[in-house]
């Protein structure tokens, strides 16, 4: 069984941005302690969010729930989640499924930072 790793970062560029850093395989057998990460930032007021996907080599529609089960609650508090660094397969998936018009999606994790 494949896994997940996530880490959680500040940056150099806005500290008010939290960075969470995604590697594996984002499905239904991990999807739950990626939702927990996302909750407890939300939790401590931290909702603007730079999900950073370049090691993300797959994401089913377990994972793809997470971000619709959180996004509306960020954005009521005035935050927001923004993706970067998607490879093609994982571009793919949010493509299809329209997540595109519903996410902002930068080459580079700088990129998605200075848009806040």
């Amino acid at each position: 069984m494949a896994d997940l790793s996530i880490e959680i970062k500040t940056n150099n560029i806005n500290a008010n941005v939290s960075l969470i850093i995604l590697s594996g395989f984002l499905d239904a057998h991990t999807f739950s302690r990626f939702e927990d990460q996302l909750r407890n930032l939300i939790k401590d007021d931290k909702n603007m969010i730079v999900v950073q996907m370049k090691n993300l080599d797959y994401i089913s529609s377990a994972g793809l729930g997470v971000f619709m089960s959180v996004i509306g609650e960020i954005r009521q508090k005035g935050g927001d989640i923004k993706l970067s660094d998607l490879n093609s397969k994982v571009y793919k998936v949010f493509d299809l499924l329209g997540f595109t018009k519903l996410f902002q999606i930068f080459p580079t994790e700088e990129e998605a930072i200075k848009a806040f």
